[in-house]
């Protein structure tokens, strides 16, 4: 495989988990809006671009199981790097999601209980 088609393939992975830390930065916002709906659909945003950075790289495994000669160049580390601590500040927004909407649970449930006891 060529080096130019090797950056290519980088800056594919690059562009869409780029996207992707965009929509789960975004997510976070929203979750400290309280605003749940519109987090789980950059989450969902989030998951989409990180399945067309995964997808890149899958090619580029497909050529190496064929048998072509891959060098491993720096931007290609970067790139890897770039996805796997996009995929892991994903799923640590999931994690975060459900702690704010829990959050919002004892809140509610807390009011509930203020209300009743006050009268």
């Amino acid at each position: 495989m060529k080096s130019e088609d090797i950056q290519v393939v980088a800056f594919e992975i690059i562009l869409h988990s780029g996207n992707a830390r965009t929509m789960v930065h975004k997510a976070f916002a929203a979750m400290k809006e309280k605003n749940f709906k519109l987090s789980t659909e950059n989450l969902k945003l989030s998951n989409d671009e990180l399945l067309l950075a995964h997808k890149s790289q899958t090619n580029l495994l497909q050529e190496y199981a064929e048998g072509s000669h891959i060098d491993m160049e720096i931007i290609l580390v970067h790139a890897q790097d770039h996805l796997m601590t996009t995929m892991t500040l994903r799923e640590m927004a999931i994690e975060m999601q459900t702690l704010y909407e829990e959050v919002q649970n004892i809140e509610k449930r807390n009011q509930t209980k203020a209300k009743k006891t006050t009268g």
